[in-house]
């Protein structure tokens, strides 16, 4: 906030070099276990390389950026991998990229930050403990009012006609039909 422009000027470049490791590696990773290369995999390791670096953007160098960034496009594909086989519904990787490589990003500055070591490293890992525990805390409350209220899911009738007719009043895609055959 004090707009500095050498902290400026690290933060831009941090943040950028990050994200290009991020779906540099995603991309390369995600190749080596799937064998294709994947677009929404290259897109989820630039974001997880945003994630990854933005707790320390202002405190790594360069090359502390790209080792960040790697991490988090390796981290963000098997990030994705384990959402998938646990069977949870996140069809955009959301979980990998803000969840996952965020942890990873706030333990790096412990690693790599100004003041990285040991201690750094535990005080980041409490910090992801309690900021976890207030997550499930607050959302399991916030989930029981919602439910006590207006219910956590639409009715089955809603759900096969599609959100976009029940909530919106028209089809989000025109053309498309349920198979009923």
């Amino acid at each position: 906030m004090s707009a500095d422009p050498e902290l400026t000027s690290l933060t831009l470049v941090t943040t950028s070099l990050a994200a290009a490791a991020g779906g540099v590696a995603a991309t390369f990773f995600s190749n080596l276990l799937y064998k294709n290369f994947d677009l929404t995999m290259f897109m989820n390791g630039v974001l997880g390389g945003l994630v990854g670096i933005t707790a320390g953007a202002d405190q790594m160098s360069p090359t502390d950026a790209i080792i960040i960034g790697l991490i988090a496009g390796v981290i963000v594909v098997l990030g994705i991998a384990l959402i998938d086989k646990l069977k949870l519904d996140d069809p955009v990787g959301a979980v990998a990229v803000h969840l996952i490589c965020g942890i990873w990003g706030t333990l790096a500055v412990g690693i790599f930050g100004a003041m990285a070591g040991f201690d750094q490293f535990l005080v980041q890992l409490i910090g992801v403990g309690i900021v976890g525990a207030f997550c499930v805390a607050t959302s399991f409350i916030i989930l029981l009012i919602v439910k006590a209220t207006t219910g956590l899911r639409v009715d089955k009738e809603e759900e096969i006609n599609g959100l976009d007719l029940s909530e919106h009043g028209m089809e989000a895609y025109a053309d498309f039909r349920i198979n009923e055959g």
